[in-house]
């Protein structure tokens, strides 16, 4: 689901405060929440507002409405992500999120890939992330993760520009290790309460080879899924990932759009 324009709609900012109240435990699993009219006066919000928020809650998996009982908090609501932009660390966990082990930090010169979906210009320095998603004893996922250039995100999305800042000075402080165990775009899903972000991504079957094989301890010709991702703030695009899914990884839901 994605949302145009940088700042929220006043239903996004009713939806992050139901979605909130059901996170921390106001409205906890399995409780009814109160009628329309009586949570719009607690809330301090119009009926029709409330009610778009609370139908987007229920397309995202929070709510589901119950003849006779009214609306109800799922048992295990999902994480958040009004956008269905998630780290996919988080969509492939099955509810139990996969561990992010960092193998390279850095920052390097566009590629191709790069030129084409971040608009980089030669001789820019984007950071790059090189990371394997683990879970359950297993190698999932191999993730490549570059950001736009810090002018660009300066100017697109400065809380996700202070946010990577943040990250690198933690990995000089280390001594120059591998990096927190996290990814770029949980770093920037977490930067980005206050700035709407869309995405679009790309699929298609492919071999591992000996490189990637090696990293995610498989044969080379194990068969394996490519997704190829970009995240955007309004038309500037200041994420661009490729992640690499062999056989066995966990489901990944998938939305098609024609």
């Amino acid at each position: 689901m994605a949302v145009s324009g940088q700042r929220r709609r006043p239903v996004v900012a009713l939806y992050e405060r139901i979605a909130d109240a059901v996170h921390d435990g106001t409205y906890p699993p399995g409780s009814t929440l109160p009628s329309e009219p009586k949570l719009a006066t607690e809330l301090g919000v119009s009926r029709p507002a409330l009610r778009e928020a609370l139908l987007l809650l229920q397309e995202d998996g929070l709510l589901t409405v119950r003849r006779g009982v009214g609306r109800t908090v799922n048992d295990r609501p999902p994480r958040r992500g009004f956008e269905h932009v998630q780290p996919l660390e988080e969509l492939i966990g099955a509810g139990s999120p996969l561990r992010v082990r960092a193998l390279l930090r850095t920052v390097e010169e566009p590629t191709d890939f790069t030129t084409q979906h971040l608009l980089a210009p030669a001789r820019a320095e984007l950071r790059f992330w090189e990371s394997v998603l683990t879970g359950e004893g297993t190698t999932a996922a191999l993730s490549h993760e570059w950001a736009a250039a810090d002018d660009v995100l300066d100017r697109a999305h400065p809380e996700f520009a202070r946010a990577l800042r943040a990250t690198a000075q933690d990995v000089r402080a280390k001594a120059g290790g591998p990096g927190p165990a996290v990814s770029m775009l949980a770093v920037l899903v977490g930067a980005s309460r206050e700035t709407a972000l869309s995405a679009h991504s790309g699929i298609t079957a492919t071999l591992l080879g000996r490189r990637r094989g090696d990293q995610l301890g498989r044969p080379a010709d194990t068969p394996a899924v490519l997704i190829t991702q970009v995240v955007r703030v309004g038309e500037t695009p200041i994420l661009a990932a490729k992640h690499m899914l062999p056989t066995g990884t966990p489901a990944l839901p998938v939305l098609q759009s024609h």
